[in-house]
């Protein structure tokens, strides 16, 4: 016999259940034997996800410290050391070690996304074996054991279904799809996409109703879970932009750092001086060079961001994270619960005369049917979905919520916008016995007691498919209440209109009854029925859904919807979004690409695709990858959305995977980069607004900085061309570069989003992290702290006064220069007049601590032993506020420049 798992997956739908059972040498009564069981499990192993191998953690600690900014801070952290300031080169490894903590402490996302996924399938399952109904352990099962099924199981295996019994499925954790799945035995076609496999129930995924019997034909890494977690595995961890632009600038850094400090010792040796000297001029250099500050300052500004995405509803599992939401181009979102409401609402109703419009959304009764005068079909109609009923509408804490079907909780709902009061129909049409509804039938019928009008009727309600309801009706209601000849054509009409809107659509009708009648059957039902209407409901979209979509397109951001649902439920949802974006006319037809038209599509051809389509539906795993990896290709950004085991795969691809808390699996949370706490899509709008925001205080804090680390190495330089003694030591460096790092730099972390923030144009992903613009800005700056600080250094020394006073000047030409210009950094482009200290209070308690400290520097006279400084005089006061007054003056002219040539910039446009 060939192996039982020999068979390939994607074909077991196909085959009859009498040839699954020969193809595996199982019986349906009798189950498997022990022995062959064991035999079974010695081949095939254990019903479980094998964890994939990952880096040990000595090796995942290490990889922290090789990085280039990593490396840069180790090498400032040397040359302190080696100049004996103890205190500085520890504060600096201090660092170090943060930053490798925190690195170490985010990696192994997709280790701890396939332990989620291994938790998944453990469990335990009810098997036939030795023709005896046993339980055990999920992870014993075999090929070939018969499984028998009842609500609230865990599916323990993939199985080819035998027996149902109104057996659904909920398979959205596995497929996406928004209602649990009604369940056949028939064989299908060879193409049925995963979703509709109707005759297969797979591991992982839960029995939500009814009762069923099902031989396993897949185990472990075999099922279709097992080969999501081998996607995992396979998906690229990718850079952040902000993490590649980061390394990009520190290995800039690093090779000019080290060629400036090899220049200087080399020129000055050549010019005849000391070896030594020019040795501690190269590490002046160096140490002055080195932007010390810049990792914690990266670090704090990311953190800031989480504290403020938090209170947004959107928790960041991995700091860079915060950043790339700014950086987003495109955003794949689900559409179940993150752009709809997931509350099934009622939309329209469809009597024989009228057609009736339902306003409001989810599970709460405000609203209203509008339309002509309700007419006695529509009272019949909304009665009949109110008694033919077995969920129930309550409310808790201050939250509309349905026990029971959402479908059925949708036309409770609709009943009473109706003014139908479902106690009081308890009341007059108390039930006595119900038909439930089963998949082979499609229909669920009630028997009432009637006791309307002083009389005891009896009476049946129906409702079900309306293909299966129809069929079985000889009359139907009018407005009047007379009964006429059916028109099933008409009937087929109005359902058709409303399934084209994505609606799905449910027909109702009644029978009366014998006096006698206490039971009902389906041949009670099978004829002679009185059809009443038509209801149509849909998963709504969020109202606030609507609004960010719309913000996302001004912020020039393109929204798709990937999703597992069927492809017109999801059209008529992105209609309603206009999911076309601006610029595209609202005429212009959403159409959806299916799972099965994307497999014929080519790997050249997908990125075009991908970047013309707005949905995707009935997608695989495997596919929610390709689509993701197409649009990064085209050089997109890309945020996922998901909130099921398939959507792991792709969620650890995307740029930033973002997870439903609510809804959410732990798989997808594993593999996530942020969870959404509320499942809603406005927070993710949210998140990138405060990820734009996260970035530009990053951008102002390099803008502020790296003039600094340019003017320190230019002044160094300069004293060794010019044969001068160093106008600024060392350790003066570090004092600097140090303390005004953490009171002035970090103080930009702090800044509010600034106004427009969401009208702005994506940045290029592939642009660096600084624009030509603000370089150009850092070498204004940085040469006009040259010409401050080694003017001033050479006046004051020939003026007369000691070689210490003349530093002390210099090393207040930058400490000042920085606070003026960090006036200008509160905005890049507009200008600092308009930027009010009360959106900041951080902002004066760090320049005024800093000038406090910088006159302890000054005049303190242990500072001044340790640091080499020395008192000043007012006149030289005067020249130091003066450079810094000068500094702010010509960058605000610069900002005013670049705002009237941004302002000819044409406006944007995404379709």
């Amino acid at each position: 016999m060939p192996g039982p798992q020999s068979q390939p997956s994607n074909e077991w739908h196909q085959l009859t259940a009498d040839e699954i059972l020969a193809h595996l040498d199982s019986d349906l009564d009798r189950g498997l034997t022990s022995e062959e069981a064991q035999a079974r499990l010695a081949e095939h192993g254990p019903n479980t996800i094998t964890p994939q191998k990952s880096e040990g953690p000595l090796r995942r600690a290490l990889a922290q410290f090789n990085q280039p900014l990593v490396i840069i801070l180790i090498i400032a952290g040397a040359v302190t050391a080696f100049l004996q300031e103890w205190v500085d080169a520890g504060v600096i490894f201090g660092v170090v070690v943060i930053n490798a903590i925190i690195g170490y402490l985010q990696e192994s996302k997709a280790v701890k996304a396939i332990e989620a996924l291994a938790r998944t399938m453990t469990s335990e399952a009810t098997v036939v074996r030795d023709g005896r109904r046993t339980r055990m352990p999920a992870s014993q099962l075999v090929p070939g054991d018969v499984i028998v099924l009842q609500a609230g199981d865990k599916i323990p295996a993939d199985m080819r279904l035998t027996y149902t019994r109104d057996l659904r499925i909920d398979e959205s954790t596995l497929t996406g799809e928004s209602v649990p799945v009604e369940k056949w035995t028939n064989p299908q076609d060879e193409e049925t996409a995963l979703a509709d496999r109707v005759n297969m129930a797979y591991a992982s995924t839960l029995v939500a109703a009814g009762q069923g019997t099902g031989v396993v034909v897949m185990t472990g890494d075999d099922t279709e879970v097992g080969r999501i977690s081998d996607l995992i595995a396979g998906a690229q961890d990718l850079k952040t932009p902000l993490t590649r632009k980061i390394a990009h600038l520190s290995k800039l850094l690093l090779f000019v750092i080290l060629g400036l400090a090899v220049i200087t010792a080399v020129v000055g040796i050549v010019r005849g001086q000391p070896a030594v000297e020019m040795f501690l001029a190269a590490v002046a250099l160096a140490v002055g060079a080195i932007p010390e500050g810049l990792p914690a300052a990266v670090t704090i500004t990311l953190a800031i961001g989480v504290s403020r995405m938090a209170r947004r509803r959107a928790i960041i599992r991995k700091l860079p994270a915060v950043e790339t939401l700014g950086s987003t181009t495109v955003i794949c979102s689900d559409k179940t619960g993150t752009l709809t409401e997931n509350q099934m609402t009622v939309q329209r109703v469809a009597t024989r005369n009228q057609s009736y419009e339902v306003t409001g959304g989810g599970y709460s009764p405000e609203g209203e049917i509008v339309g002509d005068e309700p007419d006695a079909a529509l009272v019949a109609t909304l009665r009949a979905g109110v008694l033919c009923n077995d969920s129930s509408l309550y409310q808790e804490d201050e939250q509309w919520r349905i026990s029971g079907d959402p479908t059925e909780g949708a036309l409770i709902v609709s009943a009473i916008k109706g003014g139908i009061n479902r106690e009081e129909m308890d009341h007059l049409y108390p039930r006595l016995d119900t038909v439930p509804f089963e998949s082979e039938h499609q229909y669920m019928a009630t028997l009432h007691l009637c006791r309307e009008d002083g009389k005891e009727d009896r009476v049946a309600y129906v409702k079900g498919a309306v293909e299966k309801v129809s069929s079985r009706c000889s009359y139907e209601l009018d407005g009047s209440g007379n009964r006429v000849p059916v028109d099933s054509a008409r009937i087929e009409r109005a359902a058709w209109d409303m399934a084209s809107e994505g609606l799905r659509v449910l027909a109702f009708a009644q029978k009366d009854m014998p006096e006698d009648a206490e039971e009902i059957t389906h041949e009670h039902v099978d004829d002679g029925l009185l059809f009443l209407g038509l209801q149509g409901m849909i998963d709504p979209p969020r109202q606030e859904a609507l609004q960010a979509v719309e913000v996302c397109h001004r912020a020039g951001i393109r929204v798709k919807m990937i999703t597992g649902d069927h492809a017109m439920t999801a059209v008529a949802i992105a209609e309603q979004l206009n999911l076309r974006g601006p610029g595209c006319a609202l005429e212009e037809e959403v159409h959806a690409i299916t799972g099965t038209e994307l497999e014929n599509i080519d790997d050249a051809d997908l990125p075009r695709t991908a970047e013309d389509t707005y949905v995707f539906a009935r997608v695989t795993p495997e596919q929610k990858i390709r689509l993701v990896d197409a649009l990064q290709s085209q050089g997109h950004v890309v945020a996922m959305t998901g909130d099921g085991v398939n959507d792991a795969p792709a969620l650890r691809q995307a740029d930033i995977g973002v997870a439903m808390g609510i809804t959410g699996t732990e798989v997808a949370k594993e593999a996530a980069d942020m969870i959404l706490t509320d499942d809603n899509f406005a927070s993710i709008k949210a998140a990138v607004e405060e990820g734009r925001g996260v970035f530009d205080n990053l951008t102002k804090f390099i803008a502020w900085t790296l003039p600094t680390n340019l003017g320190e190495g230019l002044v160094i330089l300069t004293a060794v061309f010019a044969g001068a003694a160093l106008p600024i030591l060392p350790v003066q460096i570090l004092w600097v570069n140090m303390t005004t790092a953490v009171l002035l730099g970090l103080m930009l972390a702090f800044e509010p989003k600034e106004t427009g923030i969401m009208e702005r144009r994506p940045r290029d992903p592939k642009a660096p992290i600084l624009s030509g613009a603000l370089i150009g800005r850092i070498l204004i700056v940085g040469v006009l702290l040259l010409v401050g600080a080694f003017g001033l250094y050479e006046y004051f020394e020939r003026a007369g006064y000691s070689l210490d006073v003349a530093r002390t000047v210099a090393v207040n030409v930058f400490v000042f220069g920085e606070m003026f210009y960090l006036f200008n950094c509160r905005s890049l482009t507009l200008p600092s007049w308009r930027m009010s200290l009360r959106t900041n209070p951080f902002f004066f308690g760090g320049v005024t601590v800093m000038t406090a400290l910088q006159m302890l520097y000054t005049y303190l006279p242990g500072m001044n032993r340790l640091f080499g400084s020395a008192p000043l005089d007012l006149s030289a006061w005067a020249w130091v506020v003066g450079v810094a007054v000068v500094i702010h003056v010509i960058v605000e002219i610069e900002k005013a420049i670049r705002r009237r040539w941004e302002r000819k910039q044409p406006p944007v446009e995404v379709c």
